[in-house]
């Protein structure tokens, strides 16, 4: 039986994942491909595809080699367009994580979830975030994302990129403090620090206790962290500081 290390099981993730790609596709075949991204300065809606069918590729080497890749396919070939590059590594890869049982073992840069698992839902997440990007390039003011999965990419983010990403990269706070986060009926705390960075779901209470609470509608605080949203989407009760180099240090985790 797989292990579930979020508030969503593997298989709602592998079904999501599915259908945000189809989504993302669809998005970026109905506009132009010249659209900037708004939440995402300086690339263009064709330049967010290929980034993505990227990611897919080099996830799918992960899984494949045992190891990250050294080389994949970065670009369309010179006679294939943006969008079937996007299509035909994302058909691979879902095809791929459907082969395997979530619970099976597989190599991944955190060492908390060393199974398919975890790239179902990091393939979820990264698909999903960019799908709202493309609907902002297309003109949609106000993407829908899920409550279940935005509270399970609130948990991915703290966990993972806070708690993890940014230990790798060597990047710290400069301010000691806690950040308690609620939402879609789950709490959590952030502690940074010169010397600590770290996040865990805890208790209501115990994330009210915390130097400051963020709080808000699931997709809110989702997009939020992930910097697409406005500081005004979430609640920040007992002060901002902590709160925004909580942001601040997540950009640079998941840039």
């Amino acid at each position: 039986m797989s292990r579930e290390l979020g508030p969503v099981d593997h298989g709602r993730l592998l079904e999501a994942l599915r259908l945000e790609a189809r989504v993302l596709g669809e998005v970026a075949h109905s506009a132009s491909a010249e659209a900037p991204v708004p939440t995402a300065p300086g690339w263009t809606l064709g330049e967010l595809l290929r980034h993505v069918g990227s990611v897919h590729r080099v996830t799918l080497g992960w899984l494949r080699e045992g190891r990250k890749p050294t080389q994949w396919q970065r670009v369309p070939y010179q006679d294939e367009s943006v969008a079937d590059y996007y299509t035909s590594g994302t058909e691979a890869l879902i095809t791929e994580l459907a082969a395997h049982d979530p619970a099976e073992r597989a190599t991944t840069w955190w060492p908390a979830d060393p199974t398919y698992g975890f790239w179902r839902r990091r393939a979820l997440h990264e698909t999903l975030v960019h799908r709202v990007d493309a609907e902002r390039a297309a003109g949609s003011v106000h993407p829908a994302v899920p409550a279940d999965l935005a509270t399970d990419g609130v948990d991915e983010i703290l966990t993972l990129y806070f708690g993890h990403k940014l230990a790798l990269l060597g990047l710290t706070g400069t301010r000691h403090g806690t950040v308690g986060l609620r939402t879609g009926g789950h709490s959590w705390i952030a502690r940074a620090g010169p010397d600590t960075m770290d996040a865990w779901r805890c208790s209501v209470s115990d994330a009210e206790s915390a130097d400051e609470l963020v709080s808000g509608d699931p997709a809110n605080v989702y997009l939020w962290l992930w910097g697409r949203a406005a500081p005004t989407s979430v609640i920040t009760s007992g002060g901002h500081d902590l709160a925004a180099q909580l942001w601040a240090l997540l950009r640079l985790a998941t840039r």
